[in-house]
């Protein structure tokens, strides 16, 4: 609303030099007979494309308008870029400071200054295209796969059976166990706490030095492990067994990628100090991208096999027999509350009463001299036990 008034007679509006995009400035007659709207900027922006849309403000649709612009060569754009070229037509035209001038050189010299702006842009947007555009065909990759795993006719069967192999590939590699080795050079233990740390399968040394090569013991142990896990899965139905499975993939799936961005991250921020070693940074770049993006591939299959293999589903006997004994020891944890509390309520009350002061000792009270005396005699008590010498009774205590 401000910038659709600025076309008014006498206003006067500041403004940026994107305010008002797409706002129409209407001007009326007399604005018109005055020479319409009057643009005047107070520098040169950085891209052309700015300076002409401020510019265009004035003279739409035919209105008249003007506009003008006024630099300084201590402005950011003319210090900078066009700093010498300028400087040299000042000392030409003997131009002393503080003097304004107006020239086509100074002008052409300050769009020239612009033009090695928006290339500089251009090769910075340019760069930045080319590193998004790395991550951009990673993108489409993951997100292939993560459709398919999103169809309700996508069978995980297959992929998972596959994986598994790669999976025990993996692990003999982490092992240091290669084809070809003989069979008493090969040190299983570090193969067989994978296998148990990771999915919980137990393996002994002797059943697998019983096989005579790599291959056999690989192809052994995969079976192994789609036995047990087919074993598992039969306590629910297929359909259930495929939505759990990409429910896993799934969760997986984002994790890591989200992790991988992470990494691909942190890559690029450093990776232009490879400019030093005389090496292109988009290339190593794309080297490192790749080399992060087949770990990322292999950390999703095993990543994935892990968890399925983890599995463990209970029977209904179970269930119950784990509540039986959840409420068992709930019983026992509050009888020893209760037990608790009462032996801290009798250790209490025993505590209160050693801490009460002693009884005090009643001392009979002394009788005045014309009282009868305490000791039953029927005398006076000072005829009697109040008399002066030996003291008789209670008193002669």
């Amino acid at each position: 609303e401000i910038i659709a008034d600025a076309g008014a007679k006498g206003a006067v509006t500041v403004a940026t030099n994107m305010a008002g995009r797409g706002v129409d400035i209407k001007i009326n007659d007399e604005v018109k007979a005055l020479g319409g709207l009057y643009i005047i900027g107070t520098e040169r922006h950085e891209s052309r494309r700015i300076d002409n849309q401020l510019r265009g403000r004035a003279g739409r649709q035919g209105d008249p308008g003007e506009s003008r612009f006024f630099l300084s060569l201590e402005d950011n754009l003319l210090r900078i870029f066009g700093s010498d070229k300028i400087k040299n037509i000042m000392e030409r035209l003997g131009i002393k400071e503080g003097e304004s001038i107006e020239s086509r050189m100074v002008t052409r010299a300050v769009e020239n200054a612009q033009k090695k702006v928006e290339n500089l842009h251009f090769e910075s947007r340019k760069y930045v295209l080319e590193y998004d555009d790395v991550a951009n065909e990673q993108r489409k990759t993951i997100y292939v796969y993560r459709n398919e795993l999103l169809d309700p006719n996508y069978d995980l069967n297959e992929k998972i059976n596959s994986n598994r192999v790669e999976y025990v590939d993996y692990l003999f590699e982490n092992a240091e166990i290669f084809d070809g080795m003989d069979k008493d050079d090969i040190n299983y233990e570090p193969l067989i706490a994978a296998l148990r740390n990771e999915i919980g399968e137990n393996f002994t040394i002797e059943e697998l030095k019983e096989f005579s090569n790599v291959n056999q013991t690989k192809d052994y142990i995969v079976k192994r492990l789609k036995d047990a896990y087919d074993e598992r899965m039969k306590v629910i139905d297929d359909e259930q067994k495929n939505a759990i499975e990409k429910q896993i993939y799934l969760q997986i799936v984002d994790r890591d990628w989200r992790e991988h961005l992470y990494q691909m991250d942190i890559l690029k921020t450093g990776i232009g100090l490879r400019g030093y070693n005389q090496k292109d940074p988009l290339t190593e770049y794309k080297k490192e991208s790749y080399n992060l993006f087949l770990e990322l591939v292999l950390r999703l299959k095993t990543d994935s096999i892990r968890a399925l293999q983890g599995i463990r589903f209970k029977t209904k006997e179970e269930i119950e027999a784990e509540e039986r004994a959840r409420e068992l020891a709930q019983q026992r944890a509050m009888a020893e509350l209760e037990r608790a509390m009462k032996t801290n309520k009798e250790a209490q009350n025993t505590n209160e009463q050693q801490s009460l002061p002693n009884t005090p000792i009643r001392v009979p009270k002394k009788p005045r001299r014309n009282e009868p005396c305490p000791c039953g005699s029927g005398k006076k008590y000072k005829d009697c036990c109040g008399k002066s010498g030996p003291k008789k009774g209670e008193f002669a205590k």
